[in-house]
């Protein structure tokens, strides 16, 4: 084959780039087309490390039921250390455990605790950086500037701690009333959290975190609850199942019941005999067996008050040797009138006697 017929010349080559141009212009503008028309998907990652098993309805209610705790835990601390306390609730995260348990200082005071009748257990860990100077203040100090300490507690320390911690399980508790009745107790009391595993690596807990201001100093006290623990109960962990309480309708029921309480509930009943003036000096003369008299006609019905309210008229008397009073008309309630603001011409001072 000579050279002559493998080469080909400039038109040829333009003709065969003619031909093969529209026909790989037409699949390329075909896809771009159905591109076009296609809705865009949004792609979300997911990090099999730290599932999120929580739902954003759970968060919001652990998060609105905290916070009420933080505001009475705070109240209660207050009275107890004898000083300002403000305790805030910070966050409400969901994380695996070890990411909890490596994001804690060592030492620190970490309580694990029995939640009955939940399963699992549940976890408080109080900062050493607001623990001790809140005991300093138990034992009568906190008047001079903090040293901060890195050491594990004393046996003294772990007793005066114990009583902060009941304090805050017994609001804890409160607050969880309306989701379920819980029961707590003290496992035991670790320095070092790595030593405890309550769960895999790898499970979720719920974090709620609370910072507590003291004079200045702040700290952070932790509460771990493993997704575990309340995973049976996530549908009642609903912020409108709890905080609407009250809001229904009344029914007959609870109408028979409310009136069954108001029925047996006890009134205060003052029968009052008669009224009298008389002078200091008449009083401070009062011997026994001296005799008061009264404007009151022994024949008419003394007053009947319910409270501070005049409610009847009756008579007096006796059954069965103790003394009665026999209601004889009932008095209807008066409307006071508003009372208006006495003008200075009408006021009436009244003047202290001279000693």
């Amino acid at each position: 084959m000579d050279d002559k017929e493998q080469i080909l010349s400039e038109s040829e080559v333009e003709s065969l780039l003619g031909s093969l141009a529209p026909a790989e212009a037409a699949p390329a503008a075909r896809p771009r087309e159905h591109q076009a028309a296609k809705p865009k998907l949004k792609v979300t990652p997911y990090d099999f490390k730290r599932p999120e098993r929580v739902g954003k309805e759970q968060m919001r209610a652990l998060q609105s039921l905290h916070e009420g705790f933080g505001r009475n835990f705070g109240s209660s601390l207050s009275a107890l250390l004898r000083t300002v306390v403000e305790v805030k609730l910070t966050s409400v995260d969901q994380l695996t455990f070890a990411e909890f348990v490596f994001g804690l200082e060592v030492p620190t005071c970490f309580i694990v605790l029995d939640a009955e009748p939940l399963k699992g257990n549940f976890i408080v860990d109080i900062n050493p950086s607001i623990l001790y100077p809140m005991l300093d203040r138990m034992l009568g100090g906190g008047k001079e500037e903090p040293v901060m300490l890195r050491r594990p507690m004393t046996e003294i320390e772990r007793r005066l701690s114990q009583r902060i911690t009941s304090l805050f399980l017994e609001h804890l508790q409160h607050s969880w009333s309306n989701v379920i009745e819980l029961e707590f107790n003290i496992i035991r009391l670790e320095s070092n959290p790595q030593l405890v595993s309550i769960v895999p690596p790898n499970e979720v807990v719920v974090l709620i975190g609370f910072e507590i201001a003291m004079h200045g100093l702040r700290g952070l006290i932790n509460l771990c609850i493993p997704y575990n623990s309340i995973e049976r109960f996530s549908s009642t962990l609903v912020a409108n199942s709890w905080s609407g309480y009250g809001r229904g309708t009344v029914n007959s029921e609870t109408q028979a019941h409310i009136g069954m309480e108001v029925e047996q509930s006890e009134a205060e009943l003052v029968v009052t005999l008669a009224t009298s003036r008389i002078t200091t000096s008449e009083l401070l003369g009062l011997r026994v067996g001296d005799v008061i008299t009264t404007n009151h006609d022994i024949h008419a019905p003394l007053t009947v008050s319910v409270g501070a309210q005049e409610r009847f008229l009756g008579m007096p008397g006796a059954i069965k040797g103790k003394k009665a009073v026999q209601i004889q008309e009932v008095v209807p309630p008066i409307e006071r009138p508003k009372p208006n603001k006495p003008t200075t011409d009408r006021a009436e001072k009244i003047v202290a006697p001279k000693s």
